[in-house]
Order: structure tokens, then sequence, then C-alpha cells
């Protein structure tokens, strides 16, 4: 329309995107003025402005009065057009409003109802395993309550107490079978993982009951009793005296009764070997192990370490204290020299034992290869697995921790060094007891080689029974050095 009726108003600057007012009106200000004159002719400038004003307002009125008739038909067709649009939406939008009613029945609330189903089954599933983890737990301890009884040959009541009189004989081997059964109880209760058997178990009082009463003091008491065992440990329980079997059928004894004393006499022994396997076994089996699992090479049996070093402590205090008596009472030495070289002997018997144990399958414990669980009716002889790797025998562990090679040595060894300050009380002293172990130096030389030598070696027939040969199969110069330090820790403080 700019284009058909010609005007002096530049519409171009004015529709331009880019108009600034201030511009426009400083360009219009200093075109009607000369900048140089201190009072400024607003009236012209402001003049032409209101009649471009008033110029553009008569042209938009003539153009709007001249396309009235388009305008209102281009507003009746959007309007028309945008009330056919809206017509359309709002049925699309009832159908969607209709769809999603249908969906909320047949699927949300469904949903929903599943969901409550889901929490429910899920809830009822959890209480189903922790009540078979519960019933597994009971009958585990209903299983260890019947060993427990095996084992102290009397009832085993409520708190973990034997109760009543002895029903029976005591069976050593239920030492290994309480053992597996005690891990398998430790393996339930000590689980944290959701979704694992014994999940849980410690928020039920059955099994807390079961903890404090039965299971806890079972494993003290088997504990004792296996440390017991140890510790009453010798080899005249293992040895057979074949002169004495052999005195009782002298003159007229027939050679029936020699031949069932015998046997009698190696069952007693077969026995005595077959305990304290168990006692060993079962201390290694209770061991504390890390919560994460190791390899069974790198594990140490604390529990059976200690009592084994605990066992060797007693007899070395026992002998230093025998030995620190008779060197003030001369007399009496030959008679402590025999009986620390007994002590010495049950220590080497002790070691070719140990030699001949391999460790237990654990099951708390990494192999190399596949295990085979755990039973709890496994016993001594099938709780070992040829195909395992792990270390050979139980004796390693051992001399690992005293850092020895042989518990002999390890015994004249650290008898040795403290009998030297023993010794040298009893010369500073002076005395009767001083001038007597100067005079009898030869005589202890060969005193002490002899109860060294003779502690170091077993009898041929227990070394057979044992299943070892750790101390006959020596020749008697291997414990020559021993002899000489213990020869040295008492005749070399005489010579100073």
């Amino acid at each position: 329309m700019a284009d058909s009726e010609p005007s002096y108003i530049d519409y171009e600057a004015f529709l331009d995107p880019s108009f600034s007012p201030s511009s426009f009106a400083n360009t219009l200000v200093t075109s009607t003025n000369n900048p140089s004159d201190t009072p400024l002719d607003l009236s012209t400038p402001l003049s032409r402005v209101l009649f471009d004003i008033q110029e553009i307002d008569t042209h938009i009125h003539t153009l709007t009065t001249k396309s009235a008739l388009p305008l209102l038909t281009h507003t009746r067709d959007q309007t028309d057009a945008g009330q056919r649009v809206l017509e359309a939406v709002e049925g699309q939008v009832s159908a969607l409003r209709e769809g999603y009613k249908r969906l909320e029945k047949d699927v949300l609330e469904r949903w929903e109802s599943a969901e409550e189903v889901r929490g429910a089954a899920e809830r009822s599933w959890a209480t189903v395993r922790l009540a078979r983890a519960v019933g597994r737990c009971l009958v585990l301890g209903r299983q260890l309550e019947g060993q427990m009884m095996e084992l102290t040959g009397r009832p085993w009541g409520a708190g973990g107490a034997g109760n009543g009189s002895s029903s029976g004989t005591e069976d050593h081997r239920a030492l290994v079978r309480a053992s597996n059964t005690l891990l398998m109880l430790r393996r339930m209760f000590i689980t944290t993982d959701d979704g694992e058997e014994g999940y849980g178990l410690d928020r039920v009082k059955v099994i807390r009951t079961l903890k404090s009463e039965l299971v806890t003091p079972a494993e003290n008491t088997v504990k004792a009793r296996a440390a017991q065992i140890i510790n009453r440990f010798s080899l005249s329980s293992l040895a057979m005296d074949a002169n004495g079997v052999g005195s009782g059928a002298g003159g007229g004894g027939s050679g029936t009764q020699l031949q069932s004393s015998e046997a009698s006499t190696f069952a007693q022994a077969e026995d005595a070997k077959s305990r304290i396997t168990s006692a060993i076994i079962a201390l290694y089996l209770l061991s504390p192990t890390p919560k994460s699992s190791i390899l069974a090479s790198e594990f140490q049996p604390e529990l059976l370490l200690a009592t084994l070093k605990g066992y060797i402590h007693t007899s070395l205090t026992s002998s230093l204290a025998s030995l620190s008596r008779s060197l003030s009472m001369l007399p009496s030495l030959d008679r402590t020299l025999h009986e620390t070289s007994a002590k010495c002997q049950n220590i080497t018997a002790l070691e070719s034992l140990l030699q001949s144990i391999k460790p237990p399958i654990h099951p708390f414990l990494s192999y190399n290869t596949p295990t085979l669980p755990i039973d709890s009716d496994v016993t001594a002889t099938s709780a070992f697995h040829p195909s395992v790797k792990t270390k050979n025998n139980l004796l390693q562990p051992l001399l690992q921790s005293l850092d020895t090679s042989s518990l002999p040595s390890y015994f004249w060894r650290s008898l040795a060094s403290s009998l030297t300050n023993r010794t040298q009380d009893i010369v500073s002293r002076g005395g009767v007891s001083a001038r007597t172990l100067r005079s009898s130096r030869e005589r202890l030389r060969e005193q002490l080689r002899e109860c060294v030598l003779r502690g170091s070696q077993l009898p041929s027939n227990t070394v057979s029974r044992l299943g070892g040969s750790t101390g006959s199969s020596m020749v008697v110069g291997n414990w020559e050095r021993e002899a000489a330090v213990m020869v040295s820790a008492v005749v070399g403080v005489l010579g100073r």
C-alpha cells in the first residue's frame, strides 16, 4: 500500500527491526537546528513528529476502512478453523481420557493388586526361608547335643552342661563330628548377606537361646576336652612294653593269654593315637578363621598352635624346675634326667604324630581343587581329601610358628638357654652344691649327653605305631650338637 500511494514518510526506516527511537530523534533534532546554538528549537522537530504520527494514523485508518471486509472475512475464517481444530482436539482428548480410565482400570489397579501380592509372596518366602534355617539350626543343635553326649558319656542337658551320671563310654571320635557340626552352625550364624540361608537368624529368640545355652558351651567343652587330651599326651600311652606283657605269661602262662594281652595293649595304643589325632583335628577345625576366604596353605590354626606350644612350654618349665633342683642335690639328678628325657620323648612322639596327620578339609578355606562338602558324620579318616593341594602335614605350621626345624632341637636349645642362668646362680652362691658340681663335671657331661640322645629318639615299636620315623631314623650323631649345647649350658659354666 505504501507503494501505491506516494508519501514523504520513510516507512522503511520505521519498519526496520533495528529502528532506534533515540537515534531517530537525535537525527531529527540535529537536522533542524544548528548544534552551536545555545537554545535549541524543538518545536520544529516536534511538529514534524506529530505530523508524521498523524499521517501514519490517517494512513492506517484509510487502509483499515478500505480492507475491513477482507479482514473480517479472514478473521471469521481463522475463528471457524480454530473452532474445528478445537472440536477435533476435544474429541481426541475425550478418547484419550476414556483410554486412560480403561488403562487405569485394566492395568494400574491390577498392577497394584499384583504388587501387593508380590510383596506378600516375598515376605512369605522370607518367612519360609528363615523358618527353614531355624529348623536346620535346631536339627544341628539336636545333632550336636547327641554328639556331646557321645563325647562326655552323659546326657547333655539345658545350659550346655552334662547332667546326671555317666550313661556310657566316652567316644573321642565325637570331637571331630562335633567340630564339623559347630562349623556348620557357625556358618549359619555369621551370614550377613540377604538371600543367604542363615540371614536374619540373630533376630529369632530360639536361635539366640540355642547359641547361648548349647552351641557356645559345647564349643568351649570341645576345645577344653581336646586341649586336655593334648596336654595329657605321653609316650607311655602309645608304647607297648613287650617285656611287661610277656612277664605275665612266664612259667605256666599259655600262648593264648599272651596273644590276648598283646592284642589288648595294641588296641589301647591305637585308641590313644586315635584320641590325640581327633583332638588335634578338632582344634584345627575350630581355630578362628578370617571373615574373607583364604587359601588353605596360608591358614594358621591359632587354637591348635597355642595348645601345642602350651604343651611344649609346660614340659620345658617343669624340666627346668626339676633340673634346677637336682643340680643343687646331685643324688636326684639321675632320676630327673630320665624324667627330662621322657618329656623330650613325648615331644618327639608328638612331632612324629603331627608329621603323619594331614590337614582336614575346612569349609571356610579356599582350595585349588573343588572340595567335598563337610558332612556331620565325617570321621577323622574320611575328613581327608588326597587331591587337595595344601600343607603336607600339621607339623609344618608348628615348626614355622616356633621358627625351628625340629621340636626336640627346640626343646633342648630352649632348656639350655634357661639352664645356663640357673647353673650360674648355683655356682655364684658357692657352698657344697657348687663344689659337688665342679667335682662331678665329667660325670655330668656324660649324663647330660646320654639324656639328650635318649630323649631325642623313640622306640622302634612306637615309631611304627605313630606312622612316622622322625626320631629313630636319624643317627645318633645328628643330636650331638644339641647334646653339646646342653653340656655347655651346665659344664661350660662350671669351667669358667
